[in-house]
C-alpha cells in the first residue's frame, strides 16, 4: 500500500487524478461516504474519467456519458460496454492508500487489465 493523498484533498462527490507510478487513477469521493480509485480512462473513448460527474456509487465519463461502477469498474450506461481496472484503497489515519504490486504498479482488484 502507497499513500496517495490526504481524505481532504477529495470532498465528498469529487474525483481527482493521481499517477501511480505511470498508471493514472481517478481517486472519488462517493456519495455513500466511501473512497474509491478506479482506472481514469474511459474503456468507450479514452478520456480521462475524474473529470466526469459523481452520482452515487458511479462516475460518468463526461464526453458520452457512459458511466462506470466504483465497487466494479464495470459500465453501467452505454455507449461503454468494457469495464476499467478498479483498485482496492484503505483509509488510515486521514490517508487515502492505494494497494500496488511488488513494482510500484496498481493492482486491479476486479481482475481487469488495461
Amino acid at each position: 500500500m502507497i499513500r496517495i493523498c490526504s481524505t481532504e484533498d477529495v470532498p465528498k462527490g469529487t474525483a481527482i487524478s493521481a499517477d501511480v507510478d505511470g498508471t493514472q487513477v481517478a481517486l472519488v469521493h462517493a456519495e455513500d461516504g466511501n473512497f474509491y480509485a478506479i482506472y481514469d480512462e474511459c474503456s468507450h473513448a479514452a478520456v480521462p474519467l475524474s473529470e466526469g460527474e459523481v452520482e452515487g456509487c458511479t462516475l460518468e465519463c463526461w464526453l458520452h456519458g457512459s458511466r462506470f461502477d466504483l465497487r466494479t469498474g464495470e459500465p453501467t450506461g452505454l455507449p461503454a460496454t468494457e469495464p476499467v481496472p478498479v483498485y482496492s484503497v484503505e483509509v488510515r489515519d486521514g490517508d487515502i492508500y492505494l494497494s500496488v504490486g511488488d513494482d510500484g504498479r496498481p493492482m486491479p482488484s476486479n481482475g481487469v487489465t488495461r
